[in-house]
This record gives C-alpha cells, structure tokens and sequence, in this order.
C-alpha cells in the first residue's frame, strides 16, 4: 500500500483532484492518498501563517512523518504536480540509508511574484521539498513542537537532519519544473510540477504542458 499525503490549498482545490486522479488512474498497486488540510490539522499546526508563505501546505508537508506514526515510508507532494507514470515506480527508488529522498534542483527562479502574485523567494535548496519521500522512522526529529516553531529555511533546507548525507536523490523525472527544466518529451517525465502557476489560474492557462493537465482533469469529469 502506498501512502501519499498531498499538500492542500483551498485556492487550488482542483489541482488536487486532478492530480489524485493522475496517481490513481496509473498506479499498479493500491495508493491512500489523503490531503493535508489546514482544517483537519488544528490541533497539530498552530503557527501563524508567515507573510512569505505561498500556500497553506508551505509547513504541513513535514507533519508528514508525524501523521504516518514515524514508521514505513510515506510520499508528500504539492498540489500544483501531475502524475504522468506508475507511481509504484517513484515507490521503487526507497532507500533505507536515507531519512528522506528529493529530486535536488538547483532552481534560482528569477520573477518576485509567481502565481496570484504571492512571493517568490530564492534560497537554497529550493524546491526540494516539493517531493519527498519520507523515511519516517528516521526523521522523528519532525515532532509537532519542532514543525510549529521551526523557522521556514531550517524545514525546507532539511537543518533537522544535521546531516546531508542523509537526504538521498531522485531522478529528474520526478519532479519536472514546468518553464524552468528544459522542455522534454511527456514520455521522458514522470511527475510534472506547475511551481510558478498552473493552468487552473488565468494567466498561466498557456503554461508549459497544459494541454496534458486539461486532457487529465477532462478524464476525470468524463462520465459515460
């Protein structure tokens, strides 16, 4: 059984649900998928909402471990992504030597605003956490204290981990930036991420690979 949580912001709530139906309409095996509602996750999130905070799922994503109890392994992914593959084959790639495994871009994105115009930061190891794929019993140092009180940089820059070494990679594939990663062929990706805003929003409705997010969301609607 495959664990997936998937970062949830009320303002792209069909992003969501497309991108669940991509996962389930292609995985070999069985996939739990549950959405990382602020809503649902009073009693573990508390912190204020930081003015640099895009979206509601910016810190939820490492209740992650917490709500898998510290053990297997569980993937977290934004919303704003597309499954274009199996994803038992994502479940393939895990690792016991490491707590937690990223694609490891090197994304210095250049605009200051990205979609409904909410900040763009740089930093460090941007984007990484985008995908994770947790090893959860080694990364008890996500406790519900740590996640609430961590500033922004020490979570998506993994200073939890104190070692680097333990975050191991995944292949490109698995998290294809839409206008930023050079344009590749759709058989050559596996999971494509819409980072600076998807085709749900009006001004990125000509974004990179929309015609394969709107065939998605169309399948999904289709009854018959």
């Amino acid at each position: 059984m495959i664990q997936v949580f998937i970062g949830y912001d009320p303002r792209e709530a069909v992003a969501f649900s497309v991108l669940s139906h991509s996962i389930h309409a292609r995985a070999s095996t069985p996939v739990i998928i549950a959405p990382l509602m602020l809503s649902q996750l009073k009693k573990e999130l508390w912190r204020e909402r930081h003015p640099l905070q895009s979206t509601d799922f910016s810190f939820s994503r490492f209740l992650t471990p917490f709500l898998s109890g510290y053990s297997g392994w569980s993937l977290f992914c934004d919303s704003d992504m597309l499954m274009l593959d199996d994803i038992q084959k994502l479940w393939d790639l895990r690792d016991d030597r490491f707590a937690v495994q990223v694609v490891k871009h090197d994304h210095k994105p250049t605009d200051r605003t990205k979609f409904l115009n909410e900040p763009q930061r740089p930093y460090e190891k941007k984007n990484w956490s985008s995908v994770m794929l947790f090893n959860n019993a080694k990364c008890a140092a996500l406790s519900i204290d740590y996640v609430n009180r961590a500033s922004g940089l020490e979570l998506h820059q993994f200073k939890w981990l104190n070692d680097d070494s333990l975050i191991g990679d995944l292949p490109a594939r698995w998290n294809h930036l839409v206008d930023y990663d050079p344009v590749l062929p759709a058989s050559d990706i596996s999971f494509l991420h819409f980072t600076e805003g998807g085709p749900y929003f009006d001004a990125y409705k000509n974004c990179g690979y929309a015609d394969l997010w709107y065939a998605e969301r169309d399948r999904m609607l289709f009854a018959g």
